[in-house]
């Protein structure tokens, strides 16, 4: 028998706060054709004010508990992705997972942080999954929760209306799958993981505790973002499906981190994947980070999309760079 990873459970969560591109354009300048133009966004989502990233992270496990018939009591390992910058963090420290731990009630297990920034939910798949694999947990939650929009500079249009609020959670389980069953069984097939610290000038935080003693604002160069994106992302696609054995016309659904609708068209075009097996929520969420992947599946997963043996490619790239996919079999 072959020790593997499935997923057993998802849920979501969004805060009530809607802000359309309207609002937004009463206090910059901007428009709604500006915005959808350049993003496809045309709603996000914002936390109410002393609502955390914690509390967010929260109620999206609840209903992957839910949805996977489980109580905190079953799971012993939390890993919570996060942007990792203090304003996400509900405190300096300790780990938001922590905090999650605590307000689930679970006394027993590990929790700890993934900081991959927009790709955290792509390294925290590949982290979790390798701890379940070789035993060193039997069932895990993996949560993406953000708290963009407190990060952003309301006087920079280019940024201030691309990012939202919200969270996703997948319920992960230790699975012993005999060889032969491989091509049938519902599992974690593989993850690819990348980065360039070279790169990191072009997206980031302009603050930290070691730096300006400040949470800074989000700071990004658009046109160059979208140059490397298209291109890692694909290679990262495709090496993955070349090390799984599996190609292209394998993949029955897409779902990419929910950045913008030029990068997502871009990269279903390069890789030759029809743009009806591309998963976008973006119009509906803008960019979440680390919880846009987690929200686009448990969406098609919610409206009955998906079903047992689909193969399902997730990728992301954020800042750092980091980048990376997961391929799983539903």
């Amino acid at each position: 028998m072959v020790q593997k990873t499935k997923v057993t459970g998802i849920g979501a969560y969004l805060p009530k706060n809607i802000i359309t591109n309207n609002d937004l354009s009463k206090i910059l300048d901007t428009s709604d054709a500006w915005i959808q133009s350049r993003s496809g966004i045309q709603q996000r989502h914002q936390a109410d004010e002393g609502e955390t990233t914690s509390d967010l992270a929260v109620s999206a496990a609840e209903a992957a508990l839910a949805h996977a018939k489980l109580t905190p009591d079953d799971i012993d390992l939390i890993v919570e992705d996060g942007e990792g910058n203090l304003v996400w963090f509900d405190l300096t420290f300790p780990a938001t997972a922590a905090l999650v731990q605590k307000k689930l009630g679970m006394r027993h297990g590990a929790a700890f942080d993934v900081q991959a920034v927009c790709s955290g939910f792509v390294y925290g798949l590949s982290v979790a999954s390798a701890m379940l694999e070789t035993g060193q947990a039997k069932r895990a939650l993996l949560i993406g929760a953000e708290t963009m929009t407190r990060l952003l500079d309301m006087q920079d249009r280019a940024t201030a209306v691309l990012f939202g609020d919200g969270a996703g959670a997948i319920v992960l389980e230790a699975c012993e799958v005999a060889p032969e069953d491989l091509d049938t069984a519902s599992h974690v097939m593989g993850s690819y993981l990348r980065s360039d610290g070279e790169l990191s000038d072009i997206l980031y935080g302009d603050g930290g505790p070691s730096t300006s003693g400040t949470t800074g604002h989000l700071r990004m160069q658009g046109r160059e973002v979208y140059r490397h994106a298209v291109g890692n992302i694909s290679d990262a696609i495709n090496t993955l499906l070349q090390r799984t054995g599996m190609s292209i016309a394998d993949v029955d659904w897409f779902v990419p981190h929910q950045a913008n609708k030029r990068i997502i068209d871009g990269v279903a075009k390069k890789i030759g994947l029809p743009l009806e097996k591309t998963v976008v929520t973006i119009h509906q969420h803008a960019n979440t980070s680390a919880a846009s992947i987690p929200l686009a599946l448990c969406q098609i997963v919610q409206e009955g999309k998906v079903r047992r043996g689909d193969i399902i490619m997730l990728e992301a790239m954020g800042g750092g760079l980091t980048w990376g996919a997961n391929l799983i079999r539903w």
